[in-house]
């Protein structure tokens, strides 16, 4: 199930819904107040193909590019 994040336009507050396959936008209510006015927010996908732990942290100026699993 895909996971989409919100934010509600009368208290503010963000939150995140997991959709089941036919779940429209519109069923979607606020978990604080109960508001159907939201907007959905972009997010990126956050997922790891691995551990590097020999590889150094970005602390130290080590891949701060991205290129590695520590970002």
């Amino acid at each position: 199930m895909p996971i989409y994040d919100y934010r509600c336009n009368d208290c503010g507050k963000t939150y995140d819904v997991f959709h089941k396959v036919r779940e429209v936008e519109e069923d979607v209510l606020c978990p604080w107040c109960g508001s159907q006015r939201h907007t959905r927010l972009l997010s990126a996908p956050s997922f790891s193909m691995g551990s590097k732990p020999d590889a150094p942290p970005c602390a130290t100026g080590g891949c701060c590019g991205g290129s590695c699993d520590f970002n």
